[in-house]
């Protein structure tokens, strides 16, 4: 291999697996925002659900990509290596989806703040839901950003864990003869 170490800002499989957890715990996090209140700033139906279903998938296959690599399984890295490619190009279209139509709905949210409640409701009648006041006290613009800013650093996780993929993929290529550490050697993947 050219450089076992390039690239790599912890060893490659406890690091993998530790950044894996991270990927899926803020997936699933962020999925579970986007089902539970992001009808308040995405406004054509089903949306925040699609949102957050890609999320949930993508902290799935994290957590699959973490059982790889705990396993040690070439058939595992195999499959996580044929995913990941797939799911980082659905979460690109996912980010350029939810910048574009956040900034779209900007005037709706401008809305929902004054008036305390789900755009298209009428004003007169109680709300039902309540309206999180988070996002009219930061503002549009702080809200905007901080999203564009997420998006991208979950984009460029994603493709770091398929770097780490790839790369223990090609560890497990190379050095499947040696023994490892475990086993009186030093390279068994």
């Amino acid at each position: 291999m050219w450089c076992d170490n390039c690239f790599l800002l912890f060893p490659l499989r406890a690091g993998a697996i530790a950044f894996g957890v991270i990927i899926a715990l803020y997936s699933f996090i962020g999925g579970f925002f986007l089902f539970k209140w992001g009808q308040f700033v995405y406004f054509i139906y089903a949306e925040p659900m699609i949102y957050g279903g890609i999320a949930m998938l993508i902290g799935a296959v994290a957590i699959m990509n973490v059982i790889a690599f705990s396993n040690r399984s070439y058939i595992w890295i195999r499959a996580s290596k044929f995913v990941w490619p797939i799911v980082v190009v659905i979460s690109a279209i996912r980010a350029v989806l939810m910048i574009w139509e956040l900034s779209r709905g900007r005037s709706k949210i401008w809305w929902e703040c004054q008036n305390g409640q789900q755009w298209g409701a009428d004003p007169s009648v109680p709300a039902t839901t309540s309206f999180p006041t988070g996002i009219c006290t930061s503002g549009f613009s702080s809200l905007y950003t901080a999203l564009i800013i997420c998006l991208l650093v979950d984009l460029f996780c994603q493709i770091y864990m398929m770097f780490l993929n790839w790369r223990f993929s090609k560890r497990l290529e190379h050095y499947n003869t040696m023994k490892g550490p475990f086993i009186g050697g030093y390279y068994n993947a």
